[in-house]
């Protein structure tokens, strides 16, 4: 097992052999001090329930499925929503949420979001760059630099959920994630796949690798799964689970699997145009399974907010 990145052993176990932060838990960069703990603690204490989307592979609706729960969540005016956008390299949370070309605002107590509504803000890379074709070419330490930025120096305020969408993979901005967080409060991780074989294997080392870190697996969304014809609502395989999909994982892994996405072509055509496709195609069926996922991820949090309250 880990031996977690703030024991003496993190990096020389036996267990750290093979993992790709190998390097730098041993080197002592995975943890923040206490001083920077203190200060990370302070900026999200008013922060109620934190949710990592994740997924080991790139392209299966990560970052879709990131925007759309944060407009799902925020569609209840009662609740203060954010969404962090830690994919460094590939930013594309301004352009899903209509936000492209907005820059970042600085104040006294820190960076502001950028808001698509008075209770869904929103913070990227994206909005640091001159031009949305600017490459990020940047090293690890300078990836994490800004993940710590982004949740100290934000001014998120007192919020309901914060969202994060990550990049693909278990590296360093995975790592630095668990880490910066832990001196607040994760809920959990929400794992994306697409249903065939190719997807669903770097699926599971993600899900080792929140396991490895400690890092609670809300579940899995299996998303482009199927394609219902608008006009004659047969279903297709687009595709196909060769292996089972992620109903079949999920048994074997014993996780929750939160529910199956179908394919929409209207999914992408919202998110080029910044539109939000709950609330543009309200009868797909895409949609309702949307709704029952986000019902879930509510449930699980409000769940997991009871136990600690409890455990207090």
């Amino acid at each position: 097992d880990c031996p977690g990145t703030g024991s003496g052993q993190a990096g020389r176990a036996v267990a750290c052999q093979g993992c790709p932060n190998q390097r730098l838990c041993a080197a002592g960069a995975a943890a923040p001090d206490p001083a920077e703990a203190g200060e990370l603690r302070e900026r999200l204490r008013g922060v109620k329930h934190t949710v990592l989307v994740l997924s080991g592979k790139g392209g299966v609706g990560k970052s879709t499925f990131s925007a759309l729960l944060a407009r799902g969540l925020a569609a209840d005016e009662a609740k203060q929503v954010a969404l962090l956008d830690v994919d460094i390299c590939g930013p594309s949370i301004p352009k899903m949420m209509g936000l492209e070309g907005e820059q970042v605002h600085q104040s006294g107590s820190g960076w502001s979001p950028v808001y698509v509504e008075e209770n869904l803000g929103v913070m990227s890379v994206g909005f640091l760059l001159s031009s949305p074709d600017d490459a990020v070419i940047w090293r690890g330490p300078k990836k994490n630099g800004l993940i710590k930025q982004f949740l100290r120096d934000v001014d998120w305020g007192e919020i309901d959920y914060l969202i994060v969408d990550t990049p693909p993979g278990t590296s360093d901005e995975h790592l630095s994630l668990v880490q910066y967080l832990g001196a607040g409060h994760i809920d959990g991780a929400v794992i994306i796949t697409t249903p065939q074989e190719v997807s669903l294997q770097d699926v599971r080392k993600e899900i080792n690798f929140c396991r490895k870190v400690k890092l609670p697996i809300i579940g899995v969304v299996e998303n482009m799964s199927g394609f219902v014809c608008p006009k004659c609502k047969n279903e297709s395989q687009i595709f196909p689970p060769t292996t089972g999909g992620a109903e079949k994982m999920c048994q074997n892994l014993n996780v929750s699997l939160l529910g199956k996405v179908p394919l929409d072509p209207l999914i992408g055509k919202n998110c080029d145009i910044g539109q939000s496709f709950l609330s543009e195609a309200p009868e797909s069926p895409a949609t309702s399974s949307y709704r029952d996922i986000i019902q879930r991820i509510q449930e699980y949090c409000d769940q997991h907010h009871f136990q600690e309250e409890k455990s207090i």
